[in-house]
């Protein structure tokens, strides 16, 4: 009761978060631009669904192999300079891109080496957003900030940058690679504009005591491996993030092949999919609030299997894709809790090496799965779908006590947030 009498006298996020929206916003335009641009690109260069799903493989590698140096580089150094940098790289590795294909010299060598940049800015820049966060709003606020960066995330993606990145590579080639370079510029500057208290932790380990001038990285690590429900977390997370990368290791190739998509049309496919994907995030605080952070969580798995499995069944490519939708749906409907319950329960000192490493072990993993995926894709597109259904399913109720009762027992539920704020 007190959850819901609080809900309708809910407060602005603020001039402060309106800078990190803006910034995430116009970062994730650039990403999406790019994101649809990429692979496109590379079927002009091969067919081959192995190598299509490896250039997705190497987007993830960097979480790997640089998701904890990442976490370290935001916890010790100003976190606006951090995202300003890391969107600089990638406006520059777009910028190479767009001058490779003006020159007639791009190929799938460069696709491959411009998309493992991409993936080193982008451990850097949502390690950075994610830690600012907890300095722009107030605890109690964290579902509702995480809900809006990813509403406007899969709002962009998916309506504005998906649809704009297939059209203007009907253009030319290097259209949506220019596009692209523009659009992570603007972010550069409205990070550098965040207040002071974005920049580093606001405390260390207790109330009041001052943030470490610097913490060995083993300190992150020994505190994830002691803490038994984040641990666990980060094994389920683990799992159910491959199973999904699994299945989208050859997305473009099962609307283009398998659906009989136009390839100028697939942008307006993943914006239909976009609408699942937005109502998710749209509505994930409130059910948080209505139904507790663990139960909407466990649910979101559920649904996220049912989504996997009509995809690998729909006749075509309206179904197809509005199964997709719920897929995304529930993905959304995930992102928005777990991203607050680790802003909740984490130290502030320790918050980006913890998500570094939490990323290095979960999406560590991807660039494996994604390229099963594109194996298993070469005998038959669908498979990827019907497989990850079925690992998705059995790891929700598997896990179902760990989410629902865990999550509570580790005072990360929602009404926990509230506690002490009045």
């Amino acid at each position: 009761m007190t959850v819901s009498a609080g809900a309708g006298r809910r407060k602005p996020l603020g001039r402060d978060f309106g800078k990190l929206w803006t910034a995430a916003a116009f970062s994730n335009l650039a990403d999406g631009i790019g994101r649809i641009a990429v692979p496109l690109v590379a079927t002009t260069l091969t067919g081959d669904p192995l190598l299509i799903a490896l250039l997705s493989a190497v987007s993830f590698l960097p979480w790997l192999v640089f998701g904890l140096p990442a976490g370290m580089v935001v916890d010790r150094f100003d976190r606006r300079v951090v995202m300003a940098v890391a969107n600089g790289l990638r406006a520059a590795v777009a910028l190479w891109l767009s001058l490779c294909a003006v020159w007639g010299t791009l190929d799938i060598t460069a696709l491959l080496i411009g998309t493992l940049l991409f993936g080193v800015g982008e451990t850097l820049f949502d390690n950075a957003t994610n830690a600012v966060v907890p300095g722009v709003v107030r605890r109690d606020q964290l579902d509702r900030a995480n809900g809006r960066i990813q509403t406007a995330q899969v709002t962009i993606d998916s309506f504005v940058a998906a649809p704009v990145g297939g059209v203007l590579f009907g253009v030319a080639i290097a259209v949506p690679l220019w596009a692209g370079a523009v659009g992570f510029v603007v972010p550069v500057l409205l990070a550098l504009l965040l207040p002071a208290t974005a920049a580093r932790p606001l405390r260390g380990p207790d109330p009041g005591e001052a943030v470490p001038a610097a913490v060995p990285a083993r300190e992150a690590l020994r505190y994830l491996w002691r803490h038994r429900y984040l641990r666990a977390m980060v094994v389920f997370t683990s799992v159910i993030g491959s199973a999904l990368t699994f299945a989208q290791a050859t997305m473009v190739l099962y609307f283009l092949d398998e659906q009989h998509v136009p390839p100028a049309a697939i942008g307006f496919v993943t914006a239909g999919i976009g609408v699942g994907a937005v109502l998710g995030a749209l509505v994930a605080s409130r059910l948080v609030e209505r139904f507790g952070r663990g139960a909407v969580m466990f649910s979101a798995n559920l649904v996220c299997a049912v989504g996997l499995a009509c995809t690998w069944l729909a006749p075509g490519p309206l179904p197809a894709a509005a199964s997709y939708a719920v897929f995304a749906f529930a993905v959304s409907i995930w992102n928005v809790p777990w991203g607050a319950l680790r802003q909740q329960i984490v130290p502030g000192h320790l918050f980006g090496r913890v998500l570094g490493v939490n990323r290095m072990l979960t999406w560590g993993l991807f660039p494996i799965a994604t390229v099963i995926g594109g194996w298993v894709a070469r005998f038959d597109l669908r498979l990827p779908f019907a497989i990850a259904a079925g690992v998705v399913l059995v790891a929700a109720l598997v896990s179902a006590r760990l989410l629902i009762r865990g999550t509570r027992e580790a005072g990360a539920e929602a009404d926990a947030a509230s506690v002490g704020e009045g």
